[in-house]
């Protein structure tokens, strides 16, 4: 009977389609696992064809190919440990989400998930076939309980598997960040581990996917909850843990703890890890964005600076008359602190050129909106030429309030590839930006210090589109504004709860006014890092055309 068993945990970074370069990857950690001593060497939910990948999966000659290079896998990896990997699996016509044990050059098994997660960003009962409730699968005469990520968020998944015979529970993952998730994570966790009596291992995957961070954070758990390993956050990492049989059963021999950052750091650190891994992801090595002053690009500007180092990142200040010298200043500042390109380039001409040829048509009507909204598009315009000639992509700067309320302008400042701050409220930006100045820690590529200047921090926020124009003008104050957009957003509540929390019922109905009329916008704009539950896009899908407003 073996009393010692070595598992190798890859928390590894998949690639969604790249079939090749994820098999790749867990050929390698199968080797390192080989060279460990393994029995088993384990990899996240849906590996092979990285995670989330959504209607992809549907497609035959997609999960055909994964299929057929998870059986090259079995073959390749005969000769020593085990192989536990994610894939899509075809079952008597219908295709599930599975987790498969590869052993001595064949397929020895296939979990096929129970619990099909349709919330959030997840709709996996539109994609798969729910497996049915099964056993432990055997690995050098241990058995082994997999319930795959949603399985382990119910107790009759885990139960069933420990009345089966499990000796301790491997749970694979695809589990995306939000805010106090690893927290949610583990209680959750613990919950499994007192009611089976089994040790848990979670393993998590790692990596950017368009607007989700899959944050890794691997963790093990001993009978009684006690955390046994704690694997990192948001970097690769590959770890040996041994479990050893005890007269009580089996229990993992204590390994490292990786410290746990705040949620400022985790926040900061998904924003910069998912636009690295979106541009390598998409093939683009460079950025550049409109610097305008304020504290929005400013943040972007930094973000881009850690994620691809600053010689990587363009900055443009794009003028008018509107710009305030203390704007242009700020701006020229971000950039040189950062150490970025920084480039001036004047929009009157080019607004001039576009307000003459419009003016017979706009004879005899006062300048409004419109004529803000042109310098916008203009700078949009601009940018993406400059995007189109150097290959680089361009980034938006809209912040969650502004990305709430429609504070920007379509074709305009909304112009862009990704987003990395577009699930950040205002006020959290100002929390932010005091944090990276005050921090800096070796996965950033940018420079310590004040990167950006407390002047951009502290002054009023204002787009600058006409003269002395301030944000608060035609917006709530961004505490107020941010206060019911929690309430009506993120807590999916009502106006009585937006005046039960002391906002006034003018306010709260002005604010769901302009979050309905901004679905257009929204429908349209670029992806960008999810850092909570209710950010816009998969987590809060409405219809563009609404008529229902919550007034009271």
């Amino acid at each position: 009977m073996t009393d010692r068993f070595r598992i190798t945990l890859a928390q590894l970074n998949a690639t969604v389609g790249d079939i090749a370069g994820n098999a790749a990857l867990a050929r390698s950690a199968w080797e390192e696992g080989r060279a460990a001593g393994a029995q088993l060497v384990a990899l996240p939910e849906m590996f092979i064809t990285g995670y989330n990948t959504q209607d992809l999966v549907v497609k035959p000659a997609f999960h055909n190919a994964a299929i057929r290079a998870i059986e090259a896998l079995a073959k390749d990896c005969a000769d020593g440990p085990a192989l536990a990997i994610g894939g899509p699996a075809v079952v008597d016509g219908a295709l599930h989400n599975g987790y498969y044990i590869l052993k001595k050059g064949q397929i020895q098994t296939c979990v096929l998930k129970h619990e099909l997660p349709n919330e959030t960003v997840f709709d996996e009962v539109r994609v798969y076939d729910a497996g049915p409730l099964g056993g432990p699968y055997v690995v050098d005469g241990v058995r082994v309980g997999s319930p795959i990520c949603e399985d382990a968020w119910h107790m009759e998944v885990s139960e069933t598997l420990a009345e089966t015979g499990a000796e301790f529970l491997l749970v694979p993952n695809g589990s995306p960040y939000y805010r106090n998730k690893l927290e949610e994570r583990q209680n959750l966790m613990v919950a499994r581990v007192v009611e089976t009596g089994l040790p848990l291992i979670y393993l998590n995957l790692v990596g950017g996917q368009d607007d989700q961070m899959f944050d890794g954070g691997t963790f093990v758990l001993n009978p009684g909850g006690e955390l046994a390993l704690q694997m990192p956050v948001m970097e690769e990492a590959i770890t040996q843990l041994d479990l050893v049989r005890g007269p009580g059963g089996w229990r993992a021999v204590k390994g490292a703890l990786a410290s746990i950052p705040d949620a400022y750091e985790l926040d900061y650190r998904a924003m910069v890890l998912s636009l690295r891994d979106y541009l390598r992801k998409t093939g683009f090595s460079q950025v550049l964005l409109g610097l305008s002053g304020g504290i929005d690009s400013a943040i972007v500007a930094t973000i881009a600076a850690d994620a691809l180092g600053p010689e990587n990142v363009r900055c443009v200040m794009l003028p008018s008359e509107y710009t305030s010298q203390s704007s242009l200043e700020d701006a020229k500042a971000v950039a040189e602190n950062l150490g970025a390109r920084y480039d001036y380039v004047p929009i009157k001409e080019g607004r001039d050129a576009v307000t003459n040829t419009l003016a017979p048509l706009f004879e005899g009507r006062e300048p409004d909106i419109t004529e803000e909204n042109l310098q916008s598009r203009l700078r949009g315009l601009l940018l993406m030429a400059l995007s189109n000639k150097f290959g680089e992509m361009l980034l938006t700067t809209g912040n969650k309030s502004e990305v709430a309320v429609g504070y920007a302008t379509i074709y305009g400042d909304m112009s862009g590839g990704y987003n990395p701050i577009k699930d950040l409220y205002k006020t959290r930006v100002f929390e932010i930006c005091r944090w990276r100045n005050e921090n800096h820690r070796p996965w950033m590529m940018g420079p310590s210090g004040e990167v950006i200047p407390v002047r951009v921090i502290e002054k009023p926020p204002s787009a600058e589109l006409k003269p002395d124009q301030k944000d608060s003008d035609s917006l709530p104050d961004y505490p107020v504004l941010d206060g019911i957009l929690d309430i009506l957003i993120d807590q999916d509540g009502s106006i009585e709860d937006c005046i039960n929390a002391g906002y006034t019922r003018e306010d709260a109905n002005r604010v769901e006014h302009l979050i309905y009329i901004a679905e257009y916008k929204r429908f349209q704009s670029a992806p960008g890092t999810r850092l909570s539950k209710r950010a816009f896009w998969l987590d809060r899908r409405y219809p563009i055309v609404n008529r229902f407003r919550d007034s009271i």
